[in-house]
């Protein structure tokens, strides 16, 4: 007898054919790598994560450092989700640290946005005595709003200078952002996502990187799929898997059960997809990116 799929294995697998057709409409030239699917589990139940792990996910991805240690050290999580890799997208302040670094199967931290937290990271890490380095992406503030973490745009060559220089345990995955707030897709290619893409491109030229070795985290439920035509190899994907975020849960707090706007947000996806599958962009990635890739 088949065992009904759960609505999150569901969502699972729709993000995950969906990331594989925006994949296949990249230029040539970033077709250098699969982007990969973290799930933002903000708020969101241990049953929750543990569903999405059972459905083939496994990279996850936490906003609150408290959040994070009483899920990564959840004994029952650990038992039964010992491949999972935690990414760590909220700002981190430098005193906190090592309580995130310390924890088990820890895969990046995306938030890097000052000399400070680098060197913070650098020495927690090392002090570790970890064998590989860790992975660290630096944030960047594309939209030049004041409520946002990340360094300003033209500043991501000297921390990737610091990085390189002072911070031998760190190694330089890619540069993240975070979009400015309700930006229509089908408008055009996200501002945003062009500004990322040139400081990407400002990285190679100055350090001599080839381009597949600078990652772009970029794009979340509403407009990853555009993200990943323009070159994003790390989407942040929270209420497409796993609807919409109780907005009465305090900060660094999350459910103990599912989510009862799940079957809504479901809903609401399939009629976004569907919707977005019949329009185009105004320009389509390839050719607005086509002066902006480095060869």
């Amino acid at each position: 007898m088949f065992k009904k799929m759960s609505t999150i294995a569901q969502q699972v697998r729709q993000v995950t054919e969906r990331v594989s057709v925006a994949s296949k409409k990249r230029a040539e030239n970033l077709k250098f790598k699969d982007p990969r699917i973290v799930a933002v589990s903000k708020t969101k139940s241990i049953d929750m994560i543990i569903e999405a792990y059972d459905a083939g996910q496994r990279h996850f991805g936490e906003n609150y450092v408290n959040e994070l240690v009483e899920k990564a050290t959840d004994i029952e999580l650990q038992d039964h989700c010992d491949e999972i890799k935690w990414h760590f997208i909220g700002h981190l302040q430098s005193n906190k640290a090592s309580k995130v670094l310390g924890l088990p199967n820890l895969y990046a931290v995306e938030t890097v946005d000052s000399d400070k937290i680098a060197k913070s990271l650098n020495n927690a890490w090392e002090r570790l005595k970890k064998a590989e380095p860790l992975n660290v992406m630096i944030q960047v503030n594309t939209s030049g709003e004041s409520n946002k973490s990340g360094i300003a745009l033209g500043k991501t060559i000297e921390l990737t200078s610091f990085i390189k220089d002072n911070c031998p345990h760190l190694k330089m995955l890619g540069i993240m952002t975070i979009v400015a707030y309700n930006y229509d897709p089908n408008s055009g290619p996200n501002p945003d996502f062009l500004s990322l893409v040139k400081e990407r491109e400002a990285i190679c030229e100055a350090f001599n990187i080839p381009l597949k070795d600078i990652e772009l985290s970029m794009g979340m439920s509403s407009d990853f799929e555009q993200a990943i035509e323009m070159g994003s190899t790390n989407v942040r994907v929270g209420s497409t898997i796993f609807g919409t975020r109780d907005t009465s849960l305090k900060k660094g707090t999350f459910e103990t059960g599912h989510s009862v706007e799940l079957e809504k947000t479901v809903k609401e996806n399939k009629s976004a997809s569907t919707s977005c599958s019949q329009q185009k962009l105004t320009n389509s990635p390839e050719e607005t990116l086509k002066n902006l890739s480095i060869e």
